[in-house]
């Protein structure tokens, strides 16, 4: 119980589907989620193959308590080979797509090939239908969702791209509810090159549960512990917001580029300064801690505001005005751009402009220029063509050393934490399974509170520890992670939830072995798709940007500060050898068996 154990594949070229059994002994091995969709597309690309192109496959999965009568259960997985990175990439989404694709009968889809026109899929309990959308292609993603929602009703699930994905951006996303946002690796620019303009889903069937009346006993206790934590009513007025404030006060806000950690306009953007504006929130579904903070923007509509894209739209780019923070952000979402990969790359290109490496008109803290070089992006017109690279390629374009102010890690742009001095989550970032990603591990606060500045084991434990929870169970649950994370809502619970969803008794022990076994199984699919490139796989795929080691803070409590090179190996060694890989970072034969792992 728990699953359908029915997975539906879709072949665009030739407007088809097929239904297929999920074997059980795969998801007695990964659960679901980014498990399954790591061991499908591991098991079915073939290495070397362009990401933009129509042998990649895109898989959205779902785990067993995905859509449940749970707290913030409204999540999926969107995952293929990633654009930005090469190699596994994935996102999760939350959206009603989540709960309507369980309720149309299914825990997995893979889409595969590429239609010869823009299309819209419909799911719809067991069955396919194929619309042909010119009418759409083109047009924004809140046109295409309002469209959508005409047609279906607002309650259908609706998983679209806008023209980022469509100009294959590669850091464009998916969007879904006008700001629900996921696949910040591509997954957006997968869609575009298979010419899917739409993903829409309805189901009228139940999601599969071995004891319902225990679910919903657990459920009730549950929503009303979540909203009686201590940190509950002031989550409820700011949301992930509020980190601007912890952030700047710990020296760790991206600012010019991740060149500071400090900004002399924080208090402007803060949660404090959100409060003033705020007008509403919005959140996935089956979530009583909604973490949208919704406020009007610069142009007077309604934009959507979290902790990431506040910091790398605002202070990571010298912007200081929060209505001008938000009208970028509306601006991500509509177009479908992952607003960090957006900010980096804008930052990217100011400080070599102002270095001099780029003959542009921009600088830090230019509103207007940020804007129009974000439509840049999108229509990949001019600079904004290289910039929809990405950093990395960008700075092989621009040349003048500019990699070493890339902020990027294999390719993916790193989320909002500066890490001069945290080497911890310097280490999180360079180890996350799809690049540089907080999703896998937040390691900065238990740093901040424990051993800042240090390299010691503990630290290398704590990582693992949370690698396994964020980017393993989480992930394949799959559910959403911040009920635990900001509020403190007990990990306990999930043992009881899964118990009472699947039947089986399965303890965090067992969770975190998943977790192993899913974090090996991609990092042997990076591997791989290195050495078909003929590079091979070093160690330095895992080491952050020369900023952090070469450019030290000249502002705030930890001026001068900056990571220690040879002690950042050293760590990495100690981390590699704790997972079981080599001196590489490739998982051992030994521990590729200890985890039963069923790869080459």
């Amino acid at each position: 119980m728990g699953y359908r154990l029915r997975l539906l594949r879709v072949d665009l070229d030739r407007r088809d589907y097929s239904v297929e059994e999920i074997d059980s002994g795969l998801t007695a091995k990964f659960i679901g989620g980014r498990g399954i969709a790591a061991k499908l597309l591991y098991d079915e690309l073939e290495r070397g193959i362009d990401p933009l192109g129509p042998e990649n496959k895109l898989i959205v999965a779902a785990g067993p308590l995905t859509g449940q009568r749970l707290p913030s259960s409204g999540k999926l997985v969107l995952a293929a080979k990633s654009p930005s990175t090469l190699s596994y990439g994935d996102g999760n989404i939350g959206t009603r797509s989540a709960i309507q694709m369980r309720k149309a009968g299914f825990d997995v889809m893979v889409f595969e090939g590429a239609a010869s026109d823009p299309l819209q899929v419909h799911v719809s309990d067991g069955e396919v239908q194929f619309k042909k959308r010119d009418d759409l292609w083109g047009q924004d993603t809140f046109y295409k969702e309002e469209k959508l929602s005409e047609e279906l009703g607002e309650g259908a699930g609706r998983l679209v791209i806008g023209p980022g994905g469509e100009n294959l951006v590669r850091y464009a996303n998916v969007i879904s509810q006008n700001g629900r946002a996921g696949g910040r690796t591509g997954m957006g620019a997968v869609m575009g090159s298979k010419n899917l303009a739409a993903i829409t889903l309805k189901g009228s069937g139940d999601i599969p549960v071995r004891d319902e009346e225990k679910l919903r006993k657990l459920s009730t206790r549950a929503y009303q512990e979540i909203k009686e934590k201590e940190d509950y009513d002031f989550w409820i007025r700011q949301g992930t917001v509020q980190v601007v404030d912890w952030c700047q006060a710990n020296s760790t806000l991206p600012t010019h580029n991740f060149q500071e950690g400090v900004f002399q306009a924080a208090d402007d953007v803060d949660g404090y300064a959100l409060e003033e504006h705020k007008s509403g929130r919005r959140g996935c579904p089956n979530c009583n801690m909604q973490c949208g903070n919704v406020m009007p923007d610069a142009d007077g509509k309604e934009a959507e505001l979290d902790y990431e894209n506040l910091a790398m739209l605002g202070p990571n780019l010298g912007i200081g005005d929060l209505q001008e923070v938000a009208a970028l952000n509306r601006l991500c979402d509509k177009y479908g751009l992952d607003t960090i990969s957006t900010g980096s790359s804008i930052a990217f290109a100011m400080e070599s402009a102002e270095k001099g490496i780029i003959d542009e008109d921009l600088s830090f803290g230019d509103y207007p220029a940020a804007r129009r070089l974000l439509r840049d992006i999108v229509k990949r017109r001019g600079l904004g063509d290289q910039l929809a690279e990405g950093t990395k390629r960008a700075a092989s374009s621009f040349g003048g050393g500019s990699s070493a102010w890339a902020m990027q890690i294999k390719g993916l742009e790193i989320s909002a934490y500066d890490c001069h001095t945290l080497p911890g989550m310097a280490l999180a970032y360079g180890t996350c399974s799809i690049g540089a990603h907080h999703k896998d591990s937040w390691l900065i606060s238990w740093e901040v509170e424990n051993d800042r500045e240090g390299y010691g084991d503990g630290k290398i434990e704590e990582l693992i520890a949370q690698q396994r929870k964020r980017g393993g169970a989480f992930e394949a649950f799959t559910t959403c992670r911040l009920p635990w994370i900001e509020v403190g809502f007990s990990l306990d619970w999930y043992e009881k939830f899964f118990r009472a969803v699947t039947g089986e008794e399965r303890s965090w022990e067992d969770f975190d072995r998943v977790g192993d076994r899913i974090y090996s199984l991609i990092r042997s699919f990076s591997v791989e798709e290195a050495e078909e490139r003929g590079q091979g796989w070093s160690k330095e795929e895992d080491v952050p940007p020369d900023r952090w080691f070469d450019d030290p803070l000249t502002k705030g409590n930890y001026k001068g500060g900056t990571l220690d090179r040879e002690k950042y190996f050293d760590m990495l060694d100690r981390y590699y050898k704790r997972r079981g890989w080599d001196e590489r970072g490739r998982p051992t034969r030994e521990r590729i068996e200890e985890l039963d792992l069923s790869i080459r």
